[in-house]
């Protein structure tokens, strides 16, 4: 008999949990609709983190997302709820497919400096920019699904159900890409591209595919937080926001592809506290919080359930 998958099995458990839990918890329903479209970005940085590649501006294809998301429902009067989220997966595809051709060309600080310029190059614009609201932004429309305008307790928890879909479907996606070839030429890029090479594969094409996915699904989370917080500004591509995403895949490994949407949701958990208690100091708690994972759990939260499965293999 096949054995069952265990990322299978602990994605639709998780799935079936998350929905329940914003069933029972509907105050919580926007810090997990939040935590998931947060979680999208990190699952991109996991797969450039596998490759050896850090990545300081997945900031620009967030905010490229969310912005796309709101001048589609502020210019055009589009609302739906599916059409503005397929718009920031294809917004944020596109220029990094654009941008790969270079990128794919530089590794190390390299590769981390240039795609933080990119993202400042952004920001700078924004900033600029009258049209798009300057440096406060502006709000978002209320997304519609179906139709029907997203608003209210009962709306919001299909918001935040579709977006509990959209993070099973898309981690199930990459959790399959990381068996396919290509997929698993991401250890062996970061270890030794050489050979590689000497293999047969080309790894600018490699990296540069992997790009791509990465700027897909940062535009993917930039559209679901926008329509959840319903409000963007230039901060979006700002350097803090690519350095939180940086920080919370420190803080969720990279051992599974449910390892970011936990990390993204303690880190979410953490920062609303800290800030709620300690709101001249929530810096320090953040930072705290994860100098203790990176002391006692240095391949980060998920980790631990590695550590668990082998006791209970022993």
């Amino acid at each position: 008999m096949k054995r069952l998958d265990p990322t299978l099995l602990a994605l639709f458990v998780a799935l079936l949990a998350l929905l329940v839990l914003g069933f029972l918890l509907p105050k919580w329903l926007f810090l997990l609709t939040l935590s998931l479209g947060k979680g999208l970005v990190v699952l991109g940085l996991l797969l450039l983190l596998r490759t050896g590649l850090v990545s300081f501006g997945q900031g620009l294809f967030y905010c490229l997302g969310a912005y796309a998301v709101g001048s589609l429902g502020q210019f055009f009067g589009i609302k739906d709820v599916l059409l503005l989220l397929l718009t920031g997966v294809a917004v944020g595809s596109s220029v990094a497919f654009l941008l790969g051709f270079l990128m794919a060309k530089y590794r190390e600080i390299f590769f981390a400096m240039l795609s933080l310029a990119f993202s400042m190059i952004l920001y700078g614009l924004l900033v600029r920019t009258a049209a798009l609201g300057s440096t406060d932004g502006f709000n978002v429309a209320p997304p519609t699904l179906f139709g029907r305008p997203i608003g209210g307790e009962a709306h919001q928890y299909a918001l935040f159900a579709l977006a509990c879909v959209v993070a099973f479907l898309t981690a199930l996606m990459m959790h399959t890409y990381f068996k396919t070839v290509l997929g698993r030429l991401s250890p062996a890029i970061r270890d030794n591209e050489i050979r590689v090479e000497y293999m047969g594969a080309s790894v600018r094409h490699a990296i540069h595919v992997k790009y791509v996915i990465a700027g897909a699904l940062a535009g993917l989370g930039g559209a679901l937080t926008a329509m959840t917080v319903g409000h963007i500004d230039p901060d979006l591509a700002y350097w803090t926001t690519s350095g939180e995403f940086i920080f919370v895949a420190i803080l969720s490994g990279t051992g599974s592809v449910i390892a970011p949407f936990l990390g993204s949701l303690v880190f979410e958990i953490i920062r609303t506290y800290a800030y709620q208690y300690s709101p001249n100091t929530w810096q320090l708690v953040v930072g705290s919080a994860l100098l203790l994972v990176i002391v006692f759990f240095p391949a980060g939260l998920w980790s631990v359930f590695g550590h668990l499965r082998r006791r209970g293999s022993a």
